[in-house]
């Protein structure tokens, strides 16, 4: 392989984990292209928390400060009973979160990062986006890797030492790799739906939320047949709201419609307050939560890596989707830019490296879910557990989580 292919890399889509890892490699000296398949980026589901572990990252990039003038910090993680609206726990965050992990708990809207992600790319002349592009074939060899890719009806060829599968939960490139070496193909539905809007803070609903929860907060209303959570984006002016309920497979994607009863009988039981904040805020957009098995390999010895939900999409329940896939993209960069030579050791190393953590973070997912859905007796344990627990006790259980940063890696 020559020296040129040598330093690209080949990145199949342009969400987070896509642009981020463009960006890191970029940082490290690679030249990257980004092949998206569709024909303009789009926010697609709509706010997201970005916890301390990846706004470290985020300013190390230099995309923190293209964020933050858009972005919320918000004051508290708040838990509150659903049916009584009564305050279970609070988990501080602001500044005092800000000086335990070393950097900003932030909450935003996904088009605002999406946004600063670009702004950081457009700046770097090694990265190279392109738009309808989709990945349809690869080929692998002593030449490295190869991506044929359709574009506009014509296919073009694209080579480089490395093909990072960076294109969701429903990734072409997990289906493209023989199903023995990597992930199943195919994602998995949870059973869980999620239910979102975003608000305007001046609007009805945005009031009938300011009425029952914490405006400045992550506030999440726990109930045995739903749970809620509520936060602020677009530096304040809009509240980004979701439920998760059980339900039925509806259509694979972000934007799907689901018969809103659903919803209605998962609150029963619910504060007054908290239906008519439903009620206002509605029509709500539905989509599927689908995880991938996290057993399967998420790189092969011929030079391809599944990052982010196209390797282990889980369901959202510890609000770590964007930030492990921010931690994917940075540390696979980083173990490859540090064993250029040894790209099947790189490879390697860096997924020995990642499950461990992941699997932990999807582990707290499944606990929290189990939390705040419990009902009867276990709720009432759950409830006292929260009451003899301070905030400062509940940040430290988090200290694992939000203070990571990245270990120099040594080969052995």
């Amino acid at each position: 392989m020559d020296d040129t292919r040598s330093r690209q890399v080949v990145i199949a889509g342009a969400g987070v984990a896509g642009l981020t890892a463009a960006i890191a490699f970029a940082e490290r000296g690679y030249c990257v292209q980004v092949f998206e398949q569709a024909q303009r980026l789009e926010a697609v589901g709509a706010g997201l928390q970005l916890s301390p572990n990846a706004t470290r990252i985020l300013r190390q990039l230099g995309v923190l400060d293209r964020l933050l003038p858009a972005a919320v910090q918000p004051e508290a993680v708040v838990l509150k009973d659903a049916r009584t609206l009564r305050e279970l726990a609070r988990v501080p965050l602001g500044q005092a979160g800000e000086t335990r992990w070393g950097a900003p708990y932030l909450v935003a809207h996904r088009a605002d990062l999406q946004s600063a992600l670009m702004a950081r790319v457009a700046e770097m002349p090694d990265i190279r986006l392109t738009l309808g592009g989709r990945v349809e074939k690869i080929a692998t060899g002593s030449h490295g890797v190869t991506a044929t890719v359709e574009i506009g009806g014509k296919t073009a060829e694209e080579q480089g030492s490395l093909l990072v599968g960076a294109d969701g939960v429903w990734s072409l490139v997990r289906a493209l790799v023989d199903s023995n070496r990597m992930a199943s193909p195919r994602s998995r539905f949870s059973g869980e739906l999620a239910w979102r809007a975003t608000v305007a803070a001046d609007s009805g609903a945005g009031q009938a939320f300011a009425a029952i929860g914490a405006v400045d907060c992550v506030t999440t209303f726990l109930h045995p047949g739903f749970h809620m959570v509520a936060y602020p984006v677009s530096k304040g002016d809009a509240f980004n709201v979701v439920a998760f309920t059980k339900g039925e497979r509806v259509a694979e994607g972000w934007s799907g419609r689901a018969d809103p009863s659903i919803l209605a009988a998962a609150m029963r039981g619910t504060a007054s307050s908290l239906a008519k904040l439903v009620e206002r805020a509605g029509p709500w957009l539905t989509w599927p939560l689908h995880t991938v098995e996290q057993k399967q390999p998420w790189t092969t010895p011929a030079g391809i890596a599944l990052i982010g939900d196209a390797a282990h999409a889980m369901t959202p329940f510890a609000a770590q989707g964007a930030a492990m896939a921010i931690e994917d993209a940075a540390t696979l960069a980083n173990v490859i830019a540090d064993f250029p030579g040894c790209p099947v050791e790189s490879l390697r190393m860096w997924e020995n490296l990642r499950r461990p953590r992941v699997a932990r973070v999807a582990r707290r997912g499944a606990i929290n879910r189990l939390a705040w859905h419990a009902a009867g007796p276990i709720a009432m344990a759950r409830n006292l557990i929260l009451a003899t627990r301070p905030g400062e006790r509940l940040a430290a259980d988090l200290d694992w989580l939000y203070g990571w940063e990245e270990r120099e890696v040594v080969r052995r």
